[in-house]
């Protein structure tokens, strides 16, 4: 089987070498063959010396691919890619690209409205769309046990199924745009449970109280998640360097939680504020480290402005 994979940023090009060379269940002596393609050159050089084959095109990937996994980093880069604006008249050279029996899975965080308008769009020009977004950062994709939550038909998911097993263990949510929204809701537990962490680690840091007794009846209690630990180091060291979860990507996926959230009419003040540190986090030279960073900027400056009712 031949998988296209168009983005290989973190997650993009961990998942591309972690599938190439697989062998789905169903067709033992058929392993997987990766054909990557990204729009910065740079960030497939290390699937090249991997001997993934590298298209100089999408259309030319979309021509070759039983299936297509999209990684991209949001809706608008999505669109570009498959709905470019068409060329000027009688310019030959620029092709638009042939979606037409084409499967798309899309691995990515986006909207569940967007990704509900992508499966309209894509069904319109002759494709096939699914979503199948995960949980889990580069070191589930190595181990292949990322939770991968489906959205599309029960034959889609019958279909692709093997194939998505590769990478971790394939869950059926339901139809386009629920495995979206399952995916967006978790995203805003990470946002929200590291902001609410972090803020309690400074305060009690600030009140000199030892972070040891903090973490001891933190652990003990049903208050404990299992990424407080993870990010602990991180926050007291202050090193976000080589991160598996930028700040920016995160405050995307806060921001397009937002958009759906008041769109149903919710309550959304809390996670309003988890936006204002992440974008502080970014403002801050942050945007491509860690997304625990945001522990960095929780301390008011002088150029800050005071907070209502102070």
């Amino acid at each position: 089987m031949k998988v296209g994979i168009v983005g290989t940023g973190l997650m993009g090009l961990s998942m591309a070498l972690r599938l190439q060379g697989q062998t789905l269940a169903d067709e033992a002596a058929s392993p997987v063959e990766i054909i990557a393609w990204n729009r910065t050159g740079e960030k497939l050089e290390p699937l090249q010396e991997a001997g993934v084959a590298i298209a100089s095109e999408p259309t030319d990937l979309f021509q070759q691919a039983d299936v297509i996994v999209l990684m991209l980093s949001d809706l608008a880069a999505i669109r570009e890619l498959l709905f470019p604006a068409a060329p000027p008249a009688g310019d030959s050279d620029e092709e638009m690209p042939p979606l037409q029996s084409c499967t798309f899975i899309q691995m990515g965080t986006i909207a569940p409205s967007e990704s509900r308008q992508l499966l309209s769009d894509i069904l319109a020009a002759g494709g096939d769309y699914l979503e199948a977004p995960v949980l889990g950062s580069i070191p589930q994709v190595k181990a292949g046990t990322l939770q991968v939550m489906v959205g599309g038909t029960v034959a889609q998911f019958d279909e692709w199924r093997s194939l998505l097993h590769l990478l971790g263990e394939p869950l059926y949510v339901g139809m386009v745009g629920s495995a979206a929204a399952l995916k967006l809701a978790l995203n805003q537990l990470i946002g929200s449970l590291t902001t609410a962490f972090a803020q309690s680690l400074r305060f009690v840091q600030q009140q000199e109280v030892p972070v040891d007794t903090f973490m001891a009846v933190l652990r003990e209690s049903a208050l404990f998640a299992p990424t407080f630990d993870k990010k602990l180091d991180r926050m007291l060291d202050q090193n976000f360097e080589n991160p598996n979860f930028p700040s920016k990507h995160l405050l995307k996926d806060i921001r397009l939680f937002l958009q759906e959230a008041r769109a149903e009419g919710l309550r959304v003040d809390s996670v309003e504020g988890v936006r204002q540190i992440l974008e502080a986090t970014c403002n801050q030279g942050l945007a491509d480290a860690d997304y625990s960073a945001l522990s960095a900027v929780l301390q008011f400056s002088e150029t800050d402005e005071t907070p209502s009712g102070e």
